[in-house]
């Protein structure tokens, strides 16, 4: 959990993403900027400097996949296409910039350039504060993202091909691990015990049931 700017982005719940798109997203812009960093698990610079002509094509409709530019990108590595989804499109579909003199997806004051990633951020922690979700930054939608779909049995290579991460290790480190999963691991090496060893406690399990049978 992320406290004053320290430690990791928390993993958002399903519960605490419904709360934060019905009660802390106040504007269409909002809700579709985190939408975009929600469903694609792109970085918050990559979210804010997105071209209207990276997501509608001339006509206006949606592309079914989002154009992350290279030079956009963390370390500038390689241009990503990411599907769009139809939760994503929704907000998509609803949300049209009519005043950006630059062509960008999330236009800055007056129209000029482009959102900044630290005014996004601003977004994000008071969306937060009024869904009462506690230890989130915009990098939750990121990590959030990516662990569900880790979770979901992805191969850690297709996610990378999403986020765009130089290597597995990088990639690695966003993953959350939940109790729940070492708890499952842990009981997982039960099937390790000897044969003597399970028949040992199965003996005294079943003397244990006959003791307490007697006693009531």
């Amino acid at each position: 959990m992320k406290i004053d700017r320290h430690g990791k982005a928390k993993v958002l719940s399903p519960e605490e993403i419904q709360r934060l798109f019905t009660s802390g997203l106040t504007t269409e812009r909002d809700r579709t900027l985190i939408g975009v960093m929600l469903y694609t698990g792109c970085r918050v610079n990559e979210a804010v400097t997105l071209k209207i002509k990276d997501v509608y094509n001339s006509k206006g409709r949606i592309r079914a996949e989002m154009i992350i530019r290279k030079g956009n990108t963390k370390g500038k590595l390689a241009t990503r296409s990411i599907p769009i989804l139809s939760e994503l499109r929704c907000f998509l579909a609803t949300y049209k910039p009519t005043n950006s003199r630059d062509g960008f997806l999330f236009p800055g004051r007056w129209g000029r350039g482009h959102l900044h990633s630290e005014y996004a951020s601003l977004i994000f922690r008071q969306a937060c504060e009024r869904a009462d979700i506690e230890g989130a930054s915009t990098h939750s939608c990121r990590r959030t993202a990516l662990t569900f779909m880790s979770n979901a049995g992805i191969p850690l290579r297709v996610i990378q091909e999403i986020s765009g991460h130089r290597n597995l290790e990088q990639l690695q480190n966003y993953l959350e691990v939940e109790p729940s999963q070492v708890r499952g691991a842990i009981a997982a090496l039960s099937m390790l015990s000897p044969p003597s060893m399970s028949s040992n406690n199965q003996d005294k399990q079943n003397a244990d049931n006959t003791k307490l049978s007697t006693e009531s």
